[in-house]
């Protein structure tokens, strides 16, 4: 790590999780200002942290599900998207849309997602990741 880097790790201090500075602002990492005012987060890092949470999500469920790599690319990719807006503790929940999936009862499982108050509060992204989970095609 070179010197400026550890020297603004130690004036700065690194932080996981969004504090406010002694300015008042929201800051994250190490001093990076994130409220409107500052310098928020560009494309790049957008995309990278959006990676990140792709992979874990995929981590995730490959551990939970022994049968998750078994399913097509588009019902992986629904698989995570729910992953993602549930968390993994929630989408575990969804006991008969999980088992359905498992046994490849594609429209069921479909089904079981979609009469859910998940479904009711996500709107369109419940139809869209239904429709990938019935089809095996994105929408």
């Amino acid at each position: 790590m070179s010197e400026l880097i550890e020297q603004l790790r130690r004036h700065e201090g690194v932080e996981t999780h969004v504090y406010k500075c002694t300015a008042g602002f929201e800051t994250i990492g190490v001093g990076r200002n994130i409220s409107a005012s500052g310098l928020g987060l560009s494309a790049d890092e957008i995309d990278y942290l959006l990676q990140n949470d792709i992979n874990r999500c995929v981590r995730e469920l490959a551990y939970a599900l022994d049968w998750f790599s078994s399913l097509d690319g588009v019902r992986q990719d629904a698989m995570v998207n729910l992953c993602f807006n549930l968390g993994l503790s929630r989408l575990m929940q969804f006991k008969l849309a999980l088992d359905a999936l498992e046994r490849g009862e594609y429209h069921r499982a479909a089904a079981e997602f979609l009469d859910s108050r998940w479904a009711k509060q996500v709107g369109n992204r419940a139809i869209e990741v239904a429709h990938m989970i019935r089809m095996g095609e994105y929408p």
